[in-house]
């Protein structure tokens, strides 16, 4: 796919940093099917970004064919560990998403990243306002994804542009704002995954935001929780998993629970069960 202007007059570029000399070979600057939007804008928020697309082997194998989309946070983490918040610590996304499709354990996705913005990330990643934190333009964030970026996707990618074939996942406040923008967007996300979130977050004000969607959004859910992230964090969301419960969701059907052993904050305990989130959410069809 020939690198193309998209309509803001920006471009998508092959390779996320200029490799210099003190920096090891990284396979993405060579790898065709990378592709990075530099400095994206918003008409709704103030802060450009850069959104990073990862394609399955199969978008230039299969030129009629196409993909689904799995729209994650905090974008610089998942590929490139030049970009990433801790150095060389990626969630491993696009090997993960290579090998899992090779083994035919999933269908062919294409990965969108959205970089989060640094100082204003919290109030982005935040549905409502804390009284002492701040925040709570999660909803502003989310017509960023809904109005502008989805659309530009849509048009540049051959997608499945329904929202079976549509995720939405992040972890910690990712987690968090994903969880409600599938609540609030669920003709849009059809699949969400919840890593690590962020219940706590204006006295957990998620769990009356699950019990206010109604009816039940037809939402595919991925929750999970470290178990060495706090006590108090994995209470939460035992909570979170029983008030999906109550809602109507059903363990195994249409929602996953994972309680993860030794499991931390970070990117290489979200990178270790990266495959577990892709095989739920887009397992191989067996027509």
């Amino acid at each position: 796919m020939p690198l193309a202007a998209d309509d803001f007059g920006l471009r998508f570029d092959g390779a996320s940093t200029e490799p210099d000399a003190d920096t090891p070979p990284y396979d993405l600057d060579s790898n065709p099917r990378y592709r990075v939007l530099r400095g994206f804008h918003s008409q709704l928020l103030p802060d450009n970004r850069d959104i990073s697309i990862y394609l399955p082997e199969a978008y230039r194998t299969e030129p009629r064919k196409r993909f689904p989309v799995f729209y994650l946070h905090d974008g610089q983490n998942l590929f490139d560990g030049r970009t990433s918040f801790a150095a060389n610590r990626t969630w491993r996304a696009h090997t993960t998403a290579d090998w899992l499709t090779r083994e035919e354990l999933i269908e062919p996705v294409i990965l969108v990243g959205i970089a989060n913005t640094g100082a204003r990330r919290m109030a982005e990643y935040t549905p409502t306002r804390d009284a002492r934190l701040g925040g709570g333009e999660g909803y502003l964030y989310g017509r960023l994804l809904v109005e502008e970026l989805k659309p530009l996707i849509d048009r540049r990618f051959r997608t499945l542009p329904d929202p079976a074939h549509t995720a939405l996942g992040g972890s910690s406040l990712g987690g968090l704002i994903s969880l409600a923008l599938g609540l609030k967007y669920p003709q849009v996300f059809g699949k969400i995954a919840v890593l690590s979130p962020s219940v706590w977050w204006n006295k957990r004000s998620i769990l009356a935001l699950v019990g206010e969607a109604k009816p039940k959004p037809d939402l595919r859910i991925w929750l999970d929780m470290g178990m060495a992230e706090g006590l108090r964090h994995l209470r939460d969301t035992d909570l979170l998993h029983r008030r999906l419960l109550q809602r109507g969701w059903r363990d195994g059907i249409d929602l996953s629970y994972l309680r993860v052993p030794g499991g931390q904050h970070d990117e290489e305990s979200w990178a270790t069960r990266f495959d577990q989130v892709l095989r739920f959410l887009f397992p191989k069809s067996r027509d």
